[in-house]
């Protein structure tokens, strides 16, 4: 009887210490998911060397421009323009001078960028996003949106790009940049240009 007893009580000590390990595995792997849903992996893995190497003269334009504290938005721009490859890294050339190609001095093209950026932002109030939308878009998005619903969103930028694509003389010279914004016919511009900077500015936040 006494060994039926300790045996029994094995038993019951063996089956507590098995209830507490898996309490405490599940536990764990909640916390560890809870973790990794606030900081969910971005498909942008790496900035490319080319941008990281005009780093230093975003900075200096930034600072120039009164928009110092934006320097890591206007890198990830850059990189959603160009990767920082060829003469015209920042895509500046239309707000230049109203036409494709015409800058192809990088460093003329991160001064215009800049400086577009910085009025932008302050035609937007201070809205980042609608500022960055607006350096895809142009600056006539920003008063599209104060006519609507005053702030940016995704919405609003799918709306402005179906506005312009379907009111465009030529709308040959226009393709749709994703596949997403086929099914909305909103072929003008890039309507997701925002998520894809921000992306951008997360890595380098986490670098």
């Amino acid at each position: 009887m006494k060994l039926k007893r300790k045996v029994k009580q094995v038993i019951k000590q063996v089956l507590w210490i098995a209830l507490l390990l898996i309490g405490s595995f599940l536990i764990l792997s909640f916390l560890t998911h809870e973790k990794a849903d606030e900081h969910p992996e971005t498909p942008f893995t790496a900035i490319s060397d080319e941008v990281r190497n005009y780093e230093p003269l975003v900075k200096k334009y930034a600072e120039e421009y009164d928009v110092a504290d934006y320097a890591d938005v206007l890198l990830a721009m850059m990189m959603q323009e160009s990767g920082g490859r060829g003469t015209d890294p920042m895509q500046s050339s239309e707000s230049y001078c109203g036409q494709v190609g015409c800058i192809d001095d990088p460093t003329l093209s991160i001064k215009q960028g800049v400086y577009y950026f910085s009025e932008a932002l302050q035609d937007a109030d201070g809205d980042l996003e609608l500022a960055i939308q607006s350096y895809n878009f142009g600056r006539g998005f920003i008063g599209y949106v104060k006519k609507q619903t005053g702030t940016y969103s995704v919405e609003a930028a799918i709306d402005f790009s179906q506005e312009m694509y379907r009111s465009a003389p030529d709308q040959s010279i226009y393709s749709c940049l994703r596949e997403e914004a086929k099914q909305y016919d909103a072929c003008y511009g890039d309507i997701y240009y925002v998520r894809s900077v921000m992306q951008y500015k997360d890595v380098l936040a986490l670098e």
